[in-house]
């Protein structure tokens, strides 16, 4: 090769190495699905701000290297296999569902993509993972554990309601969770000498006779254990429980801040923050079958003194102490 011959590839060399197009490769854009049974940013979902603002204070900025795709199924159960599927082709890189309901649609519907759920109260029994420890396949996430604060729920509405005997347990069999819930509770109910009133909703169209039914055998307070369907009418059972003027509790604040007197149960932002930083591992390359299923460590405690007031239910003081929040 001559001196001419050997500048020119030399030249030719720095030239390319410093071209745009070599020297600045395209950052990768995440696509993270999202799988709700309830409408977008309703009180009934749990999967939002929380979980865009954690994934964005790890690093993952909207617009700039994370897209999201939220497949909302507006508390219509039927609508989530669809949601699902739609996720799937689009190929996004994460699933991160709500829910038993959703968490099932999106494990029919993909084998590959990794699914973080945030939930399931008990994802093992559901067939969700294999185990807590080592859930194998492509999912995990964090379980609501709603068994491990049934018993609660029950001595909250005793404290308010001394004289309570029966309480009518409002679930959806549409919800395979749920069935565990129940039978809990009812196990949890036998100590405390409570009755347990079973009102089942498979469809929206059990939602007007489940009404009739509490009206029928007037409980004297109301337990919702939620799901899709149980949460998308919880606005009915509210009114029906001030209408009957009877205490109503369930596991989730948005449902208090909707009527219900009270409500306990898992801190949901804080799973959502949790939830982040399992999508952040997984994007980074760890496998959804390493990461051990996470129960919940913080709890909260909501109650609605409007409803109170209206009820005509003097709340405890040792309860409002308690309290996460008291909604005026």
């Amino acid at each position: 090769m001559n001196r001419r011959t050997f500048m020119g590839t030399v030249v030719g060399a720095l030239v390319a190495a410093r071209s745009p197009a070599r020297a600045q490769q395209p950052a990768k854009v995440w696509r993270i699905g999202i799988l709700a049974g309830a409408a977008s940013g309703s009180p009934g979902s749990t999967v939002g701000a929380v979980l865009k603002q954690s994934l964005e204070e790890l690093g993952y900025v909207e617009g700039k290297n994370v897209a999201y795709v939220d497949r909302a199924a507006g508390g219509r159960i039927e609508r989530l296999p669809q949601g699902a599927a739609e996720l799937v082709g689009l190929g996004v890189d994460v699933i991160v569902t709500q829910g038993s309901e959703a968490t099932r649609a999106a494990k029919q519907a993909t084998a590959s993509i990794p699914i973080v759920f945030v939930g399931p109260s008990y994802p093992v029994e559901e067939g969700l993972v294999a185990s807590f420890a080592r859930p194998g396949g492509n999912i995990t996430g964090i379980t609501l554990a709603q068994s491990d604060h049934v018993a609660k729920q029950l001595q909250l509405l005793r404290d308010v309601v001394p004289t309570l005997v029966d309480v009518a347990v409002i679930w959806s069999p549409a919800n395979p969770g749920t069935a565990f819930v129940l039978r809990d509770t009812e196990s949890d109910a036998g100590p405390l000498r409570i009755k347990v009133q079973s009102v089942p909703i498979g469809s929206a169209d059990d939602v007007e006779p489940a009404l009739a039914t509490i009206a029928r055998v007037r409980p004297a307070a109301l337990l919702l254990l939620g799901g899709v369907l149980v949460n998308a009418h919880v606005q009915r059972f509210s009114d029906l429980a001030l209408k009957m003027r009877v205490p109503s509790i369930s596991n989730t604040r948005a449902n208090t801040e909707r009527g219900l007197l009270l409500s306990y149960g898992a801190d949901i932002r804080d799973l959502q923050r949790r939830v982040a930083r399992y999508v952040d591992r997984i994007l980074k390359g760890a496998k959804p079958a390493d990461l051990a299923v996470e129960r919940p460590t913080k709890f909260e405690l909501a109650v609605n003194m409007k409803t109170a007031k209206a009820l005509g239910i003097k709340i405890p003081q040792a309860l409002l102490l308690r309290a996460n929040e008291v909604i005026q």
